[in-house]
Order: C-alpha cells, then structure tokens, then sequence
C-alpha cells in the first residue's frame, strides 16, 4: 500500500466517529435492553408490576445476609446519598423492601412522562429512568 492510500484510509477511518450516534452514558443501549429483559408480556414496554417483580429480585439478591434490609454498602451505587435518605422513611439507616419498592415505584411515576402506567425505552432514557435502571440492575 503506498503512503497516499494509507493516509487516505487512515483519514476515512479516523472519520468514522462522525456517522456515529452520539450516546451520553450507557442508557442508550441499557434502556432497550432492560425493557427486553423485564417485558414479561411482550408488549415493548415495563408496567409497575413488571417493575416492582425486577426491584424484589434485585432486592433479595443483594440481601445476602437475609436480614430483610439494605444498608448504604449493600446497595453500592444504586442510590444516591439523597434518594437514600428520602426513601429510608423509618431513619434507620438502611431500606427495607417495601422502601426499596417504594422508591421504584416513585421512580417509575417520575419517568413516565406521559402518564400511561408503562415506560418504553425512550422514557427510560430520562434521568428518573436511568435512576430506576440503576435500581434494577
């Protein structure tokens, strides 16, 4: 290959971000995946009980120790400081499940935005949606 094609291939190539979508964050391919992962009745979309079936779970996986509570270690970056202090209504420091469930189902209100008890992966995307993500994954 002389210069001239390497350096006009290199150049194509370097251009290639330019076709490329831009994505913030991994919402962009987490929010279609979560909606294929959690869609038990097919319907392209996450309704709260779909929702609050995937908090339990995650609730009960990282419930290792069984004590029917989170603490702030438990649920790693999940929860920011301020989302944690809001949906711990006892004060105790850590969330039980019904806290936990809660707040997945405050999160779930917040992110649908147009009000129709279901999240598609658009509205996902939002950022009570990539909260809600954050607590389901």
């Amino acid at each position: 290959m002389n210069t001239r094609t390497l350096l006009i291939s290199s150049l194509i190539a370097g251009l290639g971000f330019l076709a490329a979508p831009v994505v913030t964050g991994s919402s962009a391919v987490a929010a279609p995946s979560l909606v294929k992962t959690l869609d038990r009745d097919s319907d392209r979309t996450l309704d709260l009980e779909e929702v609050k079936n995937a908090a339990s779970a995650v609730f009960d996986r990282l419930d290792k120790d069984h004590e029917g509570a989170l603490d702030r270690k438990e649920l790693g970056s999940r929860i920011g400081g301020k989302e944690f202090s809001a949906a711990d209504t006892d004060h105790d420091g850590s969330l039980t499940k019904d806290e936990y469930l809660a707040l997945a189902e405050e999160l779930f209100k917040k992110a649908d935005a147009n009000n129709e008890g279901t999240l598609d992966a658009k509205e996902l995307r939002s950022k009570a949606g990539r909260a809600l993500e954050r607590l389901l994954r």
